[in-house]
């Protein structure tokens, strides 16, 4: 009986190894995606309609009142976060002349759905845009055992593509 005890502690402990974790910092992850130029940070506050279509969105009101963003050309960088099931998971997403070029899960907090970090999974989200009502134009496979976690990464995307487009619009691209 011990001995299953102990086989069973032996299984589970490496699968939660890889569940929580910085899988890359958000300063290497901006530094990667400009060459490492990176622009000055620019922010958005979640005022007026902005903040209505955030919260919206979330189906909660957005845990800061702004956000910072990277601009270079017609091309942002948004790393934001949203719970999962209790803890924040961080995201960058590079959003490109109004459609996602990248989607990367920076640091996962969660001891479970650490599978939305996989590329397979993450790839999904590539060329996609923002339609009406700000869902994203494809659907969205989820993954079997993390589906809350698959959800604050949906989520954040249509937040990306949203305010990108708010500031494109304000730039007048």
């Amino acid at each position: 009986m011990v001995r299953l005890y102990l086989l069973a502690i032996c299984l589970v402990i490496p699968l939660n190894s890889h569940a929580r974790g910085v899988y890359q910092h958000p300063d290497a992850f901006l530094a990667e995606t400009f060459a490492n130029k990176v622009p000055k940070a620019q922010f958005v506050w979640f005022t007026g309609e902005i903040g209505k279509t955030v919260k919206s969105i979330l189906s909660h009101k957005p845990p800061t009142l702004r956000t910072r963003y990277w601009l270079q050309d017609k091309r942002s960088v948004w790393i934001l976060e949203e719970i999962g099931k209790e803890k924040p998971i961080t995201v960058g997403f590079i959003i490109n002349q109004g459609q996602i070029e990248r989607v990367k899960v920076l640091i996962f907090r969660e001891s479970r759905g650490w599978e939305i970090k996989r590329e397979d999974f993450t790839d999904q989200f590539k060329a996609v845009t923002l339609e009406k009502e700000n869902e994203l134009s494809k659907p969205i496979d989820s993954i079997s055992g993390a589906t809350l976690s698959v959800n604050a990464v949906t989520k954040l995307s249509r937040i990306a593509l949203y305010l990108d487009s708010q500031v494109m619009k304000k730039n007048g691209s």
